[in-house]
């Protein structure tokens, strides 16, 4: 989309402004975009760890599950998650605080042993679970971000900064034009002047 502009001084010193607008907001942008960039690596990387943990987990125990087909699943659940949130290159990205779980009473005499570490376990494996996807949602809001911010990188290196720079090198050279034209014709009326003060 080509810069609209008038050929006159106020357009030109309009059309300056915003170039150096756009000029010092570049780095600024561009160091958001490498930020952005590292952020998603750093989330992407971590959902991955914690994914793997998550199947080496569930794998580990795969061999109990005729006892975990015995396992009381009313027993425990999950009551709330609590997420705080962190500005991240001025993004807010959720960061899990803790996970409150609540565990139903039940007497220890009259079910299995490992009814406790399966409490455990279920909590651990929920709690990587949970933190894996609260890093899968970093990662897309960060992603979402840094692509919006590439997109405005862009926009100001390779259209609106060349535009206004264009825009204001026509400007100049028809105001020179302007300027040249002027003086010409004053020397030509100023010539003509001095043969018609000579021919008198």
């Amino acid at each position: 989309m080509p810069v609209k502009f008038q050929y006159n001084k106020t357009a030109q010193q309009q059309l300056e402004k915003q170039l150096n607008i756009r000029i010092r907001a570049l780095p600024t942008l561009q160091n958001k975009e490498s930020a952005l960039r590292l952020e998603v690596k750093k989330a992407k990387d971590e959902a991955g760890r914690l994914g793997r943990e998550y199947e080496k987990m569930i794998k580990k125990y795969d061999q109990m599950s005729a006892l975990w087909g015995e396992f009381d699943t009313s027993l425990i659940g999950i009551d709330e998650v609590h997420l705080d949130t962190k500005k991240i290159a001025g993004v807010k990205t959720p960061v899990l605080d803790r996970i409150d779980f609540y565990t139903e009473k039940f007497s220890i005499f009259n079910k299995p042993k490992w009814y406790l570490d399966g409490i455990d376990l279920v909590k651990k494996i929920a709690s990587i679970g949970i933190e894996r996807e609260v890093f899968h949602r970093k990662m897309e809001l960060l992603d979402r971000a840094r692509k919006k911010t590439t997109q405005k990188v862009n926009l100001f290196e390779k259209v609106q900064i060349p535009g206004y720079e264009e825009a204001i090198m026509k400007i100049k050279r028809y105001l020179e034009d302007e300027d040249n034209l002027s003086k010409s014709a004053q020397k030509i009326v100023k010539q003509r002047q001095q043969k018609m003060e000579v021919a008198e």
